[in-house]
């Protein structure tokens, strides 16, 4: 690393600067860095060269679950009785697809643009380059400041199979935005994003194959996968486990041929390849400053970038968690460690401290909106017995809790909690079933709040709701059983 990338020459007193921060990049991320220091009396501007509000606003997070909303009501009510009987249809896409394009207001992003502007936020408009020290080109001007905030998000990754690209493969942005249904879909990926759109397309009419050569939802727990695909099978959504593309064509008529390495072949008038993503920080200027951008960011607690005293890489650019909320917190963390050290005020970065992204080191929550819904936060089974804890795994039939019978008849689930005997604090948490996301908080806060397991024994659950697991569960540290007062 030279010295540019090192900071080694001390601003001087006199120095002036367009802003005290520029930030990189208008999605949520970067709009809670600009915000968050914006609060604290800096002079922000953002700059973003596609849509303000950024890839979760108009391709991710909100158009995908606008997709699987209303299939995932739909079941949830043929599974009471009563409900059941009342319907008479299935999923109008049309509809879906509609509700879908007011979540991302059409793809205009005037609302979110006049909220930077009500927040005293300058919007900058072109892609943003770094040139030196402080200092972002945009469309032949310069701008400059004493910290930047690269918070850019990521991009996907395509796989290097022969003949992918020149097929032109969806990618989640073109399933997400897609104003048609294609009456057959082949997903590449056993991931979350491939996980959610199989239940999606195909409960909007598509007969969708998933290929996961790694499994499905790898990261969780291995109920999770078992249980999600065997949903997906219900659905009508063929699951190959293991399955390992080797090449990909397109023919004149539009269709797509995958060929597999077992010698099968599939078609379909369309492809979604969903394998992994990285951060987009290719064209960022990244050699100017001496720094590789290839190698990525490596970034302390408050996103300060090793090396430097103010470039900061937030979100999805540091790789850290490629998670919206979990960018949203880093942001609301690097916001005001920015703002703390441009007053000369303390910086609070020690573990928990206001300034310090601590929760990403073990207790950041997830949820995939499969139906089964997979809620986690935390570590895995797996996970604490590679960092050779002494653990106790507790799980329970979420299924035989009288709250979770009322959401549906037969209901299907489970819950698992992973212990630190040493501590007997929770270390991880997971549970699978119809609505269980809004489970997650309370383990979350468990977590994060480091909450003894005797303590948690006078945290009582409502009855009857599912939180009742959490009884169950606790019963069974106590009593090391699963029947204990285990009526209603």
């Amino acid at each position: 690393m030279n010295a540019s990338a090192q900071g080694t020459t001390s601003d001087s007193p006199e120095q002036s600067y367009d802003f005290d921060l520029i930030v990189l990049g208008a999605g949520p991320v970067g709009e809670n860095v600009a915000d968050y220091a914006t609060k604290h009396g800096l002079r922000v501007a953002i700059v973003e060269s596609e849509l303000v509000g950024g890839e979760c606003s108009y391709w991710a997070c909100m158009p995908s679950k606008a997709l699987l909303r209303s299939s995932n009501a739909l079941r949830a009510a043929r599974r009471v009785p009563g409900a059941r009987e009342a319907v008479t249809a299935g999923i109008n896409a049309g509809a879906v697809l509609a509700r879908r394009d007011a979540f991302t207001s059409n793809w205009n992003d005037d609302g979110q643009a006049s909220w930077l502007e009500s927040a005293g936020i300058e919007l900058i408009r072109g892609a943003g380059r770094l040139v030196g020290r402080g200092i972002v080109r945009v469309g032949g001007r310069d701008y400059s400041a004493p910290a930047i905030a690269v918070a850019t998000g990521s991009v996907p990754v395509l796989p290097p199979i022969s003949g992918l690209a020149q097929a032109k493969p969806w990618g989640t942005r073109e399933a997400t935005s897609a104003d048609k249904v294609p009456p057959r879909l082949i997903i590449l990926g056993g991931g979350v994003a491939g996980t959610e759109l199989a239940f999606a397309f195909s409960s909007l009419g598509s007969q969708v194959t998933v290929l996961a050569r790694s499994g499905l939802l790898g990261r969780e727990e291995p109920f999770v996968g078992e249980l999600v695909a065997q949903a997906l099978d219900a659905e009508g959504v063929e699951v190959r486990l293991g399955a390992a593309p080797v090449s990909v064509a397109r023919n004149e008529q539009g269709i797509v041929s995958v060929q597999l390495e077992d010698g099968s072949a599939l078609q379909a008038e369309e492809l979604l390849v969903s394998t992994g993503r990285r951060p987009n920080t290719s064209e960022l200027g990244l050699e100017a400053i001496g720094l590789d951008p290839q190698s990525g960011f490596d970034v302390d607690d408050t996103m300060l970038v090793a090396g430097t005293d103010w470039l900061y890489a937030v979100g999805d650019a540091n790789g850290r968690t490629l998670l919206t909320h979990q960018g949203k917190y880093q942001a609301r963390a690097a916001g005001e460690a920015i703002a703390a050290r441009h007053h000369g005020t303390p910086l609070l970065d020690s573990e928990w401290g206001t300034h310090a992204a601590t929760a990403d080191h073990g207790a950041v929550p997830r949820v995939v909106f499969s139906d089964p819904e997979v809620a986690a936060v935390g570590l895995t089974e797996r996970e604490a017995r590679g960092k050779h804890l002494d653990i106790r795994v507790l799980e329970q039939d979420l299924g035989a809790v009288a709250g979770a019978s009322l959401h549906a008849e037969g209901y299907t689930g489970r819950a698992k909690l992973v212990i630190d005997e040493r501590r007997s604090v929770i270390l991880g948490a997971t549970f699978l079933g119809q609505d269980v996301s809004e489970l997650l908080h309370a383990a979350t806060i468990a977590i994060v709040g480091e909450v003894e397991m005797s303590r948690l024994w006078h945290a009582v659950p409502a009855y009857p709701t599912m939180s009742e697991v959490w009884l169950r569960l606790l019963e069974q540290y106590r009593f090391g059983t699963t029947d204990v007062a285990s009526g209603s």
